[in-house]
């Protein structure tokens, strides 16, 4: 069967993530020691036993999340997984995917989201920004909604994440004033996001500039599995289109419905591989297209059927 494999991003992460899988698959809790070393800190010790607190601020969210999607990549080769056609990775996930890819070497990228993450929260002072998911209304509407919105304050789509499924960011009176419109539009649902940072807005261009520069100096290879972008639903073969990509990022949109049917549709697969701790992605590649079949891969029943259905 072809498959595409994906990463998750921020909010799959959870103490403990891939524990019992570990037990199995020393190669996790080697790759975890391997990104506490190059880091220069104990991530890994983080990542096992907590805070949830230390493990939710987002210079440490990043990397762990990149850790534990790499850990679970060299599991399935270890095991004998089959190979994807296709890459893609939801916001942070896509730096996973790129590491996954072969286009971007595993300590480089460590460094890379670590910096990211303190790039970010630096951009927008604390408890300023905010972020919500609205359930029930389409994209179109959210978006004007937004407009409207625009007298409290900056705030726009930011992830589209499914079909009836749209997460907003922005200043955080604005944000708080399109869940009010929202609900007034017929919303089924708005959810406050418990994150740091205003992700995928024009807050975050002071840390698009910065990450600008950290970028220039980190080397790309062609990827050996195609990467599809989340900025353009395309793939970037050459340094300077994926560093372009990755800058844009972090101030656009994550066009995750878009992501899934490019999948699909130009590169033919019939399932999706979630490869990472949680199963979001799953859900959502559910709500996307029905007719995928889709493969959590964070414990052992689940890894096992994946890799037994995949080969």
């Amino acid at each position: 069967m072809r498959f595409a494999a994906v990463f998750p991003g921020q909010g799959a992460q959870s103490v403990g993530m891939l524990a019992e899988l570990a037990i199995s698959y020393p190669v996790i809790s080697d790759t975890y020691a391997e990104a506490s070393e190059i880091l220069g800190y104990n991530l890994g010790a983080i990542i096992q036993s907590g805070p949830v607190e230390a493990l939710d601020r987002t210079q440490n969210t990043q990397p762990a999340l990149l850790a534990a999607g790499v850990a679970l990549w060299r599991a399935w080769n270890s095991a004998g997984g089959g190979q994807p056609a296709v890459l893609a990775g939801h916001s942070l996930g896509e730096y996973t995917a790129l590491v996954a890819s072969g286009t971007l070497d595993f300590a480089a990228g460590l460094r890379l989201v670590h910096l990211r993450g303190r790039l970010m929260q630096a951009a927008v002072p604390a408890g300023t920004g905010a972020m919500a998911a609205i359930l029930g209304l389409e994209p179109e509407r959210v978006a004007a909604v937004c407009i409207t919105a625009g007298t409290e304050g900056l705030v726009a789509p930011a992830n589209l994440n499914a079909p009836g499924q749209v997460v907003i960011s922005g200043e955080r009176r604005a944000v708080e004033k399109v869940g009010d419109l929202a609900r007034e539009q017929g919303a089924r649902r708005v959810i406050p996001l418990a994150v740091s940072v205003p992700s995928h807005c024009t807050l975050m261009r002071p840390a698009a500039e910065k990450l600008a520069d950290a970028l220039a100096g980190v080397e790309f290879c062609k990827p050996r599995i195609p990467v599809v972008n989340n900025v353009d639903i395309a793939v970037c073969d050459t340094p300077e289109l994926i560093r372009d990509a990755l800058v844009r990022q972090i101030i656009r949109p994550v066009r995750w419905v878009e992501t899934i049917t490019a999948l699909k549709n130009r590169y033919n697969v019939e399932a999706v591989v979630e490869m990472g701790p949680g199963k979001v992605l799953s859900g959502l590649v559910k709500r996307c297209d029905r007719t995928l079949a889709v493969f959590p891969t964070d414990d052992v029943h689940h890894f096992d059927k994946a890799r037994a259905s995949l080969r």
